[in-house]
């Protein structure tokens, strides 16, 4: 992702957050502005081809990923991850 000591600025929307954790599970919301994403990421790597683009990252690794705003199947498939702790598929 970043280098060693590179800041890159996470924005939590407090609302999405709220509604997306079931206080069972600890889970960081980390949204990153297109034009820091362009400039600090290799879109190519993560596979972002549109926006917006929710990859869900577990252990440093894509294990899914939502193109465009679709606010239920985000929360599904965060819910999905988020509870299933032993596995990354």
């Amino acid at each position: 992702m970043g280098e060693e000591g590179q800041v890159i600025s996470c924005h939590t929307v407090d609302a999405w957050n709220q509604q997306l954790q079931n206080g069972k599970n600890k889970l960081v919301l980390c949204f990153i502005s297109y034009p820091d994403f362009m400039h600090s990421f290799n879109h190519t790597y993560w596979g972002v081809e549109a926006m917006p683009t929710f990859l869900l990252l577990k252990d440093g690794k894509t294990v899914s990923k939502v193109v465009g705003a679709k606010k239920e199947e985000l929360q599904q498939t965060i819910i999905k991850h988020a509870g299933n702790s032993g596995s990354s598929s």
